[in-house]
């Protein structure tokens, strides 16, 4: 009988994916979920020739080099791979893959959801209710903005950005993007391009941010982006946390200058910048876009995917290095 592979899983992957692992890996586990510290994957990974990882953990250059010679892949839980020097471990020989398509409509589901609560104020809302500081209804309590009919700016119009805008036309709304290409029409579905970000930013109520986080979109929304904006516009970040700068942003939710935000993502999160905490005008989640039984498992399998047609000797179908 042959032998099994042999990977590490560096965190607690759903129960569903770890059974096909250990069916058919010589799988080194974390089934209680501790944050692995680059030492420590350094040690657990001697003698295996893949890595099934998270985005909680960091692979740059230093820590590829010292990686142990039997690794040949790394398989990312995760369809961002920031987290990962991708020149670096092509350099080494090293395939890396990602789990792309999977998490587009939970991802999108939790944009709206981010875009409703922050229009109509739910985090305060909430807060009423579960304080029983909720008195009576009035005409003007609680008054928020309509998304109905409103102008969406999408920045990033990739599989989960045009699912985004799949979804908002639910609400009759008119939709602008920016994207490094123009999509066909039979994409655009009427959605106005911008080759010019800052073309779009004075236009909009509502900016759903869905662009990687590369070198040229960290801190992507800065002081000077968000002067280009209305004051009563909204601000959506389901994307990754450091495409915001917060030492702008959090200024102008304080002072006005934007109405308010959702955001699912935090630059060094969980150690988000505190000061959102104090925001009324903020709706804050805690990274969840993709937090649902069927796509964690969906991400899962994708992953094992890409790294048992690597040990059968075929192309990994998500292949980024």
């Amino acid at each position: 009988m042959p032998t099994k592979p042999s990977i590490l899983v560096t965190r607690k992957l759903p129960d569903n994916v770890i059974a096909r692992i250990q069916r058919d890996y010589d799988a080194k586990l974390n089934l209680e979920d501790k944050l692995y510290d680059p030492e420590t994957v350094i040690r657990l990974a001697s003698g295996c020739a893949g890595i099934l990882t998270c985005s909680t953990e960091k692979f740059p250059a230093g820590q590829i080099e010292r990686l142990p010679a039997s690794v040949k892949i790394i398989a990312t839980f995760s369809v961002g791979y920031e987290h990962i020097d991708v020149a670096a471990a092509k350099a080494r020989g090293i395939v890396v893959t990602n789990t792309p398509d999977v998490l587009t409509d939970s991802t999108a589901d939790i944009a709206l959801l981010l875009m409703l609560g922050a229009a109509r104020r739910a985090y305060e809302g909430e807060r009423l209710v579960r304080t029983r500081q909720w008195k009576s209804w009035a005409p003007t309590f609680m008054l928020g903005t309509d998304v109905t009919r409103k102008t969406l700016g999408i920045f990033g119009m990739g599989r989960i950005g045009q699912a985004v805008a799949k979804r908002a036309r639910g609400f009759d709304m008119e939709i602008h993007y920016s994207n490094r290409r123009r999509l066909p029409p039979e994409q655009e579905q009427g959605a106005i391009f911008h080759a010019d970000p800052d073309t779009m930013l004075p236009l909009i109520d509502f900016l759903s941010i869905n662009a990687p986080s590369t070198p040229d979109t960290v801190h992507w929304l800065d002081a000077r982006r968000i002067g280009l904006m209305k004051k009563t516009a909204i601000v959506v970040n389901t994307a990754r946390g450091n495409i915001v700068d917060d030492a702008a942003l959090i200024p102008a939710l304080r002072d006005g200058r934007i109405r308010a935000a959702g955001l699912d993502v935090f630059e060094g999160e969980p150690n988000l910048n505190p000061a959102y905490l104090s925001l009324d005008n903020t709706f804050l989640l805690p990274h969840i876009g993709s937090a649902t039984d069927g796509t964690r498992d969906a991400m899962g399998f994708r992953a094992v995917d890409n790294l048992d047609a690597f040990f059968a000797g075929r192309e990994p179908p998500d292949r980024l290095a």
